[in-house]
């Protein structure tokens, strides 16, 4: 953010900027539809706060999501943004040797597994690009799925020794491919466990959900939603 102040940026134009960034309409229809089949989504990034929710907003979307888990950003007294690490490094160590020193996304995923074990039991989808999406990736049980986008770092590192994982992994290319796998298993996944009103199903994404199931509930088909 420095860099950008220094050219004589403001946060006006930085704003202006982030809601001129192109976000997919399928990827729009994807969190639509997961949100509708009663999904609870979450979001775990490495970026900020001021950028992600910017964004959101932008695309009415900032209700959709129960949680961010990023690194905090503010707009100071004197108007510059400011971005400060998820985890304070400086002070302590998180401990994991395969993330950045400002946020293992892992200590989140476990926070969220532990939350979710007490209200019963719960399915997650966690869709990633990054390096740092491998480590929360390893901490997913076999009855979870992971979505690793094709051809970036997360998909390379799976690919490269897939039997590390337990959760099932399903990758995607592009917008139009995410929607379509995201909805295909939320769908199986509410096939196979809608008839047991005692487990409950959850997705858990790089840009997240979460949802109760009851039993026989009464729930439409994955299909697209208009934008």
């Amino acid at each position: 953010m420095g860099a950008l102040h220094s050219q004589g940026r403001t946060v006006d134009e930085i704003t202006a900027s982030l809601r001129r960034a192109p976000l997919p309409a399928h990827t729009v229809a994807a969190v639509k539809a997961a949100y509708a089949l009663g999904c609870e989504l979450r979001i775990v990034s490495d970026a900020n706060r001021f950028f992600i929710e910017t964004i959101l907003e932008h695309h009415g979307l900032g209700s959709y999501f129960s949680e961010i888990n990023t690194n905090p950003g503010y707009v100071d007294e004197e108007g510059r943004l400011r971005i400060l690490p998820y985890h304070d490094f400086k002070t302590s160590s998180h401990g994991c040797g395969l993330c950045p020193p400002n946020m293992c996304k892992s200590t989140i995923i476990e926070r969220i597994q532990a939350s979710a074990s007490l209200e019963g039991r719960k399915r997650f989808i966690y869709l990633g690009d990054g390096k740092g999406d491998y480590c929360p990736a390893l901490r997913l049980s076999e009855e979870d799925y992971v979505m690793p986008r094709k051809n970036h770092p997360a998909w390379e590192l799976i690919l490269a020794n897939p039997r590390a994982l337990r959760a099932e992994i399903h990758g995607w290319g592009d917008a139009e491919e995410l929607e379509e796998v995201l909805l295909r298993l939320i769908g199986d996944s509410i096939s196979a466990r809608g008839s047991d009103a005692n487990r409950l199903i959850s997705a858990d994404c790089k840009f997240q959900t979460t949802m109760p199931l009851s039993s026989h509930e009464a729930l439409p088909k994955p299909l697209r939603v208009p934008n």
